[in-house]
């Protein structure tokens, strides 16, 4: 008959808190990786690429009924955000939106939130939880993302005061961004 060998009893306590120590590191970096300002911040959202092609007229109404266009805008910077309410990352970027353009109005720069597919009664609730002061337009049937060549949302572009499309992003805009980008835009 074998005799069966067993390790002694503190080599096998050893691995055991070799393997609860890797378990906690493992726990404790998890912890501070999902609750650090990096990952809290959109610092990984998309960067902007560069283009340069004149921007569509795009006929819409804005919240009051009125109709509007970009070309209502020539001479400022203009950023276009197409948004829905129902979209997370567009929700989460409202805020950065609306302080960025609080920050630049003054220097001839203007957004416009062209909402997609939604009925006033759904936007109107959303502008006023979120205090947006920047003009919000209702695009109940695409035209902007047909316009623009686009089906993701958010999505958003900035004309020069000539009209020229001159960034697009695809996905949420962070403030980092915003700024990095923009004002060589604005002070041009």
């Amino acid at each position: 008959m074998t005799e069966i060998v067993r390790p002694p009893f503190e080599k096998i306590l050893a691995l055991m808190m070799i393997g609860i120590g890797l378990i906690s590191i493992g726990i404790v970096l998890f912890l501070i990786l999902s609750n650090s300002p990096a990952a809290a911040s959109q610092d990984f959202v998309a960067v902007p690429a560069e283009v340069n092609y004149p921007a569509p007229d795009l006929p819409l109404q804005d919240l009051a009924g009125k109709n509007v266009s970009l070309t209502d805008y020539r001479g400022s910077v203009v950023l276009v955000n197409l948004w829905a309410t129902w979209c997370p990352p567009c929700k989460e970027e409202m805020p950065t939106l609306e302080t960025f353009y609080e920050k630049y109005k003054a220097d001839g720069f203007v957004l416009v939130g062209v909402n997609q597919e939604e009925q006033r009664n759904i936007v109107a609730p959303f502008v006023d939880e979120f205090g947006l002061t920047f003009p919000v337009w209702l695009d109940l049937n695409y035209l902007a993302q047909r316009k623009f060549n686009t089906a993701n949302l958010p999505s958003s572009y900035v004309i020069d005061r000539q009209g020229n499309v001159r960034l697009m992003w695809i996905g949420g805009i962070s403030k980092k961004n915003l700024e990095k980008y923009v004002p060589d835009l604005i002070y041009q």
